[in-house]
């Protein structure tokens, strides 16, 4: 009988811890669905975001796990980089050339600095205008601290470019224009290479139609891509 009473009181431990890892799974998969929906929830957010973030960092190691750093980088980069655009949009705003020449815009993908043809060039030309260095500069800027890559497009009207002129069509010119921007970047104000590139679209990619003066005249621009950290 002793032996009868001690093999029912292992099979009752025995069902009692399965009970017990049964409900240790569940309530580990309930936490696990709140650190779900908090982290959605953090992606709509800001400065919130990150508050939201580091609450939920420790809610993590309360519950023995390890706070995800690497994420909770990449939000912080991100949080900055809205912020950088906000910065850099309020000085172009500032500014009554840089109002109406220049356009920031911030997508989840992208930061696009829009620069239109009288901030940087002459009708025509490739060399930069001396107030231009002064706005490249800020662009600069702005891109330093950030670790994204840097692409300058440039874009042209759909006028044919006169014979005789150094470039042999608008393609060429926009990509001059373009490299004329890089350089700028690399040489005046030392953005690593590796960070830099350019292309020219010519006349293809236009923003308005190009049958009024003023439509030619917003097609005619470079604009600087800071791909966003993902």
């Amino acid at each position: 009988m002793v032996g009868l009473g001690s093999d029912r009181e292992d099979d009752l431990e025995s069902q009692l811890n399965k009970g017990a890892l049964w409900a240790l799974t569940y309530g580990d998969l309930m936490s696990y669905l709140m650190l779900f929906f908090l982290l959605m929830y953090s992606f709509g957010l800001t400065d919130q975001g990150m508050a939201v973030l580091e609450s939920l960092s420790e809610v993590q190691k309360t519950f023995g796990g390890e706070a995800n750093k690497e994420f909770l980088d990449k939000k912080a980069a991100i949080v900055k980089e809205e912020e950088l655009a906000k910065e850099i949009k309020a000085r172009f705003k500032s500014t009554t050339d840089l109002n109406r020449f220049a356009q920031v815009d911030l997508t989840e993908e992208k930061i696009k600095i829009t620069l239109r043809e009288p901030i940087l060039f002459e009708v025509g030309g490739i060399d930069l205008k001396p107030q231009a260095q002064a706005v490249l500069h800020e662009v600069a800027e702005f891109a330093r601290p950030m670790p994204s890559k840097v692409i300058i497009e440039g874009h042209t009207d759909n006028v044919p470019i006169p014979k005789g002129s150094r470039f042999v069509s608008n393609w060429v010119l926009s990509m001059a224009r373009a490299y004329k921007v890089l350089t700028f970047f690399y040489e005046q104000e030392h953005l690593p290479a590796v960070r830099l590139a350019c292309a020219g679209y010519g006349e293809y990619q236009p923003v308005v139609a190009n049958d009024t003066p003023e439509g030619r005249a917003q097609n005619r621009r470079i604009e600087i891509i800071l791909v966003r950290e993902k």
